[in-house]
């Protein structure tokens, strides 16, 4: 588990993935309450307005919402939450939010142009054999986490069953997932919106206890997100548009299917959001080492 000493500040949550990350050898050593605000300092966000979601789309920033741009988001996820890099459209924070404080979620934004997604079969899902052709998948995908350093994990259940919306094509679940051995589940919330060529990628990052309040939210987020001109479902033209070797179910699954080739695709999903664990530390005294040294190596998430 990685260490962040604040002096007289019981204070600091840190999003963390599995031994795969790279190593952040500055931020382990102890960091005065000074130089963490000097890091929050670093990110510069919008608070109201209209942001470009790379050429496809446009978020109207909500009200009670901060957003970063890609770059920034990308530093999120890599440099602060220890995810493996990865490229970012942008993240949506609510004001009262920071990535280094406890109870922090956001919700991360990217496209994937895999071809148009038919929704015939959105009507008829099954959830519960869904779920367990997930949990094949998620177990099928733990010699790839193990290879690249991480904990195998295990699919425990719906937090929130999909909903899809026929007349604006968004479409939201929820996941509950744990690494095996753990009893601690953590959330992998996603909202997808589907467009002419691709899907806007919103992926919730956060812990259970954030569930009911990203929950009451998601509406707001899907009003707030949507194609530009040229770019939405209804534009699709069979003439000239790929049309995606999945649909609502595969959607759900990852997008995980032999034929696409993408079968290696949700390990590398679910690498990427990470369980909240809260760190929490006192002002000094031998008891602060004892504690966290007392844990041994065996709790080390990173």
């Amino acid at each position: 588990m990685r260490k962040i000493i604040i002096p007289f500040v019981v204070m600091m949550a840190s999003f963390l993935v599995g031994k795969g990350s790279q190593p952040d050898n500055t931020s382990d050593s102890a960091m005065s309450y000074e130089a963490l605000l000097a890091r929050i300092d670093t990110f510069k966000y919008q608070n109201s307005g209209q942001v470009k979601i790379g050429d496809v789309a446009v978020l109207n920033i909500p009200a009670g919402f901060k957003f970063l741009d890609g770059p920034q988001a990308a530093s999120v996820l890599h440099n602060v939450w220890k995810n493996p890099y990865a490229p970012s459209l942008g993240m949506l924070f609510p004001e009262d939010k920071d990535p280094f404080m406890p109870g922090c979620w956001a919700v991360e934004i990217t496209y994937e142009e895999e071809g148009h997604i038919k929704d015939d079969d959105a009507k008829d899902i099954k959830y519960d054999e869904l779920l367990v052709q997930m949990q094949k998948q998620v177990e099928e995908s733990n010699d790839g986490r193990v290879k690249q350093g991480s904990k195998a994990m295990e699919l425990t259940g719906w937090a929130e069953p999909p909903s899809y919306d026929a007349k604006t094509h968004k479409l939201y679940w929820a996941k509950k997932l744990r690494d095996i051995g753990d009893t601690m589940e953590w959330l992998n919330y996603n909202i997808r919106i589907l467009g002419r060529k691709g899907v806007l990628v919103l992926n919730g990052i956060g812990g259970l206890d954030q569930l009911a309040e990203i929950k009451q939210q998601t509406p707001t987020i899907l009003a707030a997100t949507n194609f530009t001109s040229g770019n939405t479902y209804e534009e699709f033209n069979s003439s000239m548009d790929k049309v995606a070797a999945y649909g609502i179910v595969g959607l759900i699954a990852g997008g995980v299917l032999a034929k696409t080739g993408l079968l290696a695709k949700l390990g590398l999903i679910l690498l990427k959001f990470a369980k909240p664990v809260m760190v929490a530390v006192a002002a000094s005294g031998a008891w602060i080492v004892r504690f966290f040294k007392g844990r041994g190596d065996g709790d080390n998430r990173a």
